[in-house]
């Protein structure tokens, strides 16, 4: 595995995450109405900012913050496995509607310290206008030609943000996409010409009939903890 590949394995491992007022009274109502904006704009706030934030989620926040941004009924938590099945972390899951749902990875047990957030819905977009189902026409307007690993493997998509008008996100924004679900089928060699542990540039011709498009973005909060 080259340097490059195990980069980015190491991060990834590293990586693997009413108020209702009385109307007989209007001085609470009047009290209380600036928290209730507050409270929604932090509830649409779509925005990623790589390495810093996605939405009202920080470098800082705990899984008690969640529960006053979003309410317990909307948290899961689960554990997941790291890349190629190696290691376990904490996370939560948050489901949300609109294509806002995201689950958050968290550095150890005491759901302090989020690692990453991933499984972000369509809803969630970059600056640049990134998102999940980015197609690769619009992510080559977006970053220019870049590079990107072949298909079918643990690490399969992963776009080289180095190689990209995007490097200053290296290390703090991972972007994976994949075929359309019945490419292999209809499109095999040039499928297959895409694919495996090796790098392809973006302008290759056998991506075309596959239908690329972007299918997993991670948000790194807390690199190497």
């Amino acid at each position: 595995m080259n340097s490059s590949i195990k980069g980015i394995a190491t991060a990834t491992l590293a990586l693997l995450l009413n108020y209702s007022a009385n109307p007989a009274f209007a001085l609470p109502q009047k009290i209380n109405h600036p928290i209730t904006v507050a409270k929604s704009q932090l509830l649409t706030n779509t925005l990623i900012v790589p390495g810093e934030r996605v939405g009202p989620i920080t470098r800082t926040t705990t899984k008690q913050d969640l529960v006053k941004l979003f309410g317990a009924s909307h948290l899961v938590d689960k554990t997941i496995s790291g890349a190629e099945g190696i290691g376990s972390f904490a996370a939560t899951q948050v489901n949300l509607n609109q294509g806002r749902s995201l689950l958050i990875v968290w550095s150890d047990n005491t759901r302090t310290k989020p690692l990453d957030v991933r499984n972000l819905g369509s809803a969630w977009k970059t600056r640049e206008g990134i998102s999940v189902g980015t197609p690769l026409s619009e992510l080559r307007k977006k970053l220019g030609n870049f590079k990107l690993y072949g298909l079918a493997w643990d690490y399969g998509g992963t776009i080289l943000l180095d190689s990209s008008k995007l490097s200053r996100y290296q290390g703090k924004l991972i972007l994976r996409v994949d075929a359309a679900p019945n490419a292999y089928e209809k499109f095999a060699n040039d499928y297959q010409a895409v694919s495996g542990d090796s790098t392809f540039s973006s302008s290759d011709r056998h991506w075309k009939p596959l239908g690329i498009t972007l299918t997993e973005i991670i948000v790194v909060l807390n690199p190497g903890e």
